[in-house]
């Protein structure tokens, strides 16, 4: 499943994750592979996905400083269009 992560799109990407930490599962393979895939394709993210992805790894405790750098730097830049 990890080989298919580079065909997600953003929704996919988000979705997982969310469902993994819902679940109360962290898989750090996948969650590894999912970071470095957002945190390439942020600007593609809409706000439900930014939100649902930075909940994710939040919920599971992820120190991944490259995905949180490049959400939280995001998310200032879209404060606008967000609600």
């Amino acid at each position: 499943a990890v080989n298919r992560i580079a065909g997600f799109n953003p929704q996919e990407m988000a979705n997982t994750v969310w469902a993994f930490a819902t679940a109360g599962v962290t898989a750090e393979t996948l969650f590894g592979t999912i970071a470095g895939a957002a945190a390439n394709r942020i600007g593609d993210f809409n706000p439900q996905d930014l939100a649902n992805t930075a909940w994710a790894f939040a919920c599971i405790g992820w120190k991944h400083s490259d995905l949180f750098t490049v959400l939280g730097s995001t998310i200032l830049e879209r404060l606008d269009v967000l609600n």
